[in-house]
């Protein structure tokens, strides 16, 4: 089992001018703590569930490019772009950009999209339809991964198309950065994972992920694809204290940004159900640390890895 952590809160403190510097320090320290991956969200404003619509937000691939320069061998990715966010062509660009800069250290996490306030704010065309909207990450996935081999890429696709397009520097990784497609639709989005991914992201409880899986090892036979060679990674909010009197201080001193979500527990239960991820099947288990809370990181490193080393 390995960690993560995911930073979906740029709520550090008062001052949000200083939001790059929180999430800079905070790689650099999971970087140095054993944390093997570090990703942000792709998006423009904060999701539900999170925070307030209209909290600081930073734009992930910004950021991204610039963690790359200041991290050196933690893993980066967006969890996860959303296809109707940007050209996908362009997007290949934008992320050999980061991978180069990062010296080879991009995972390209991407999906289908769901947030209709945040579309129609930014003026994109929102498919109302989920399967247009992963028929479209799917084509997209097509595109770029041309793009980052071929000399020259020419694509004419029911969604999008690039004639004879150049792509130079090609990302430093080859054959070329792994691809993360997020998300646990049975019929669509996980056959788009036998069909094209080197990783999935499945939510949900330990019964849940083992039930995805199963599906997808459905769909990776029909896609003749070993299912072992793609890494299953698993995102969810852990808050962490050593004994319940910490659990429930940390509850009542976080419970002005609204309800706690995911798992909320002392050290040895969250060892306890980490165990069941991982007999789920689970090889990253990622941190969505949404309520920015520096013990839980401390107590992963001091108290939860190493009892998965």
């Amino acid at each position: 089992m390995k960690f993560g952590i995911h930073n979906p809160s740029w709520v550090y403190g008062p001052d949000s001018a200083e939001a790059f510097e929180a999430v800079r320090a905070k790689a650099q320290w999971a970087e140095n703590h054993g944390f093997v991956w570090f990703s942000v969200m792709d998006h423009l404003i904060q999701i539900s569930g999170v925070g307030a619509p209209d909290e600081p937000f930073m734009e992930g691939w910004t950021v991204l490019s610039a963690l790359a320069a200041v991290t050196s061998r933690i893993r980066l990715a967006t969890l996860a772009t959303s296809v109707g966010y940007r050209n996908p062509a362009h997007l290949a660009k934008i992320a050999a950009g980061v991978d180069l800069v990062s010296r080879g250290r991009l995972t390209l996490g991407i999906g289908a999209g769901y947030f209709e306030t945040e579309y129609r704010q930014y003026g994109w065309e929102f498919p109302a339809r989920p399967a247009v909207r992963i028929r479209q990450m799917e084509e997209a996935v097509r595109l770029i991964l041309a793009m980052w081999t071929e000399k020259r890429t020419t694509f004419h696709g029911r969604y999008f198309h690039v004639e004879d397009a150049i792509l130079e520097p090609k990302p430093i990784q080859k054959p070329r950065p792994p691809v993360m497609i997020a998300g646990g639709g049975e019929q669509l989005t996980l056959r788009a994972v036998a069909r094209l991914a080197d990783a999935c992201n499945i939510g949900g409880d330990p019964d849940t992920v083992r039930h995805k899986l199963a599906v997808l090892r459905g769909h990776c036979d029909t896609a003749q694809r070993n299912c072992h060679t793609i890494e299953v990674t698993h995102n969810n909010s852990w808050l962490l204290g050593r004994d319940e009197s910490d659990v429930a201080a940390k509850r009542e001193r976080l419970a002005e940004r609204g309800p706690l979500r995911g798992f909320a527990g002392t050290v040895s239960k969250a060892i306890d159900l980490i165990g069941q991820y991982q007999d789920a099947g689970v090889h990253l288990l990622i941190n969505s640390d949404y309520r920015n809370d520096f013990e839980t990181h401390e107590l992963f490193t001091s108290d939860v890895m190493p009892h998965f080393a």
